[in-house]
């Protein structure tokens, strides 16, 4: 997944002369914490939400150039969104701007990449619940597990690995989108897999 395709588009922008409170109030009406500064069409600066609290009290009298961060981390629509999750945790910032040819097309925020995360793991679709277990050879294996969801009335939205800690084996999860998932784990189990948990947003782990 590239950040052009979970980025926001043509984001709200102000101008380096514009006054903070113009960048204050942009931020207020948009919900937002960030505002790219463009001067001609090219990126030169952003303006955050703490830079506009260290100057509370000034904002009518202070110009956006005067507070902003010139020549911010910036990346491009073909970025994977990997990459810009580890630059946004390495140096501890909420968003980046995304610039193609030299230019500002958009934005990608910490809350975009937490989406794209959902959309992934099929957390995004209502009513699903992510079940996980151990695959262990053939018998054991993913082809098998599938095979008995679907006989049991079950419909997978997704499939996927993960591990709980480096070096471990890998738990597998498959997310349901039908089906009763306690009489699908209980047919698992007895048909000899390792069923480790019923997940679901907001309720009480199995």
């Amino acid at each position: 997944m590239i950040v052009g395709n979970r980025m926001t588009k043509e984001p709200i922008t102000v101008g380096p002369d514009d006054l903070l409170i113009r960048a204050s109030h942009k931020m207020q009406a948009g919900g937002f914490r960030r505002v790219p500064v463009v001067s001609e069409g090219k990126l030169v600066g952003i303006v955050t939400e703490r830079d506009v609290r260290e100057h509370h009290g000034h904002l009518e009298h202070t110009k956006i150039n005067g507070a902003m961060t010139e020549n911010p981390l910036t990346v491009t629509p073909a970025t994977t969104l990997e990459e810009a999750t580890q630059i946004l945790l390495e140096r501890q910032i909420g968003g980046l701007p995304v610039v193609a040819d030299g230019r500002l097309i958009g934005i990608i925020t910490a809350s975009d990449i937490l989406n794209a995360f959902l959309d992934v793991m099929g957390a995004s679709h209502g009513g699903s619940t992510r079940m996980d277990l151990v695959l262990e050879g053939e018998e054991h294996g993913l082809v098998e597990a599938t095979r008995i969801v679907a006989r049991e009335g079950g419909e997978v939205l997704g499939i996927g690995t993960y591990r709980q800690k480096p070096g471990e084996d890998p738990v597998c999860y498959l997310r349901l989108i039908s089906g009763t998932p306690e009489k699908i784990s209980k047919a698992l189990r007895a048909s000899g897999f390792n069923v480790l948990g019923i997940h679901r947003i907001g309720t009480k782990e199995v």
